[in-house]
């Protein structure tokens, strides 16, 4: 599996580029799974249902399944916050996995930057961000691509991380 990463401030569009890059991907022919970096505690489950109960009672794991998806709630309790290879190991067989999060991990990535929201660029300090999508143009020595462009996006991933991927104008019907 392929690692790419999306790193930019919050408020700069990474979670809507994502939603426009995964298709646009998919499109060409390629498996993608996406793993996010949640700052801030969260659940997926509701108290009072089963899940919950279970992992309320102490429960490790907990499994959730039916047949449109399965998910896998894991208590870190004592355990110290998962590393992204922790995390990369449990996922399925995949062309690319997309991060989003994990700045300081050491994947290449893309940098989603808007200046108006007044935040420093985060590529001027970082080698191992490889590309910068902005609504803008700004100076810089990595390569620029437009926010909006998916597609672009899309190609500047494949050719960089040299994905075996579908060519658009080859797109099967």
């Amino acid at each position: 599996m392929k690692v790419f990463g999306i790193a930019g401030w919050s408020g700069s569009g990474k979670t809507t580029l994502l939603e426009k890059l995964i298709p646009a991907l998919i499109s060409r022919g390629l498996k993608v799974s996406v793993i996010k970096h949640a700052h801030h505690g969260f659940d997926i489950d509701k108290p009072g249902k089963d899940s919950y109960r279970h992992r309320e009672a102490g429960a490790g794991e907990v499994m959730l399944a039916c047949g449109t998806r399965w998910a896998l709630m894991h208590e870190c309790r004592d355990e110290a916050e998962p590393r992204l290879d922790d995390l990369l190991s449990r996922l399925a067989p995949c062309d690319l996995v997309l991060v989003e999060g994990f700045k300081q991990e050491p994947v290449p990535k893309l940098e989603v930057h808007r200046p108006a929201n007044g935040k420093p660029p985060l590529h001027v300090e970082r080698d191992d961000i490889v590309a910068v999508a902005c609504d803008e143009s700004i100076v810089t020595d990595i390569p620029l691509l437009p926010l909006n462009d998916a597609a672009a996006i899309a190609d500047f991933i494949i050719g960089h991380l040299a994905l075996n991927a579908i060519p658009l104008q080859e797109k099967p019907c």
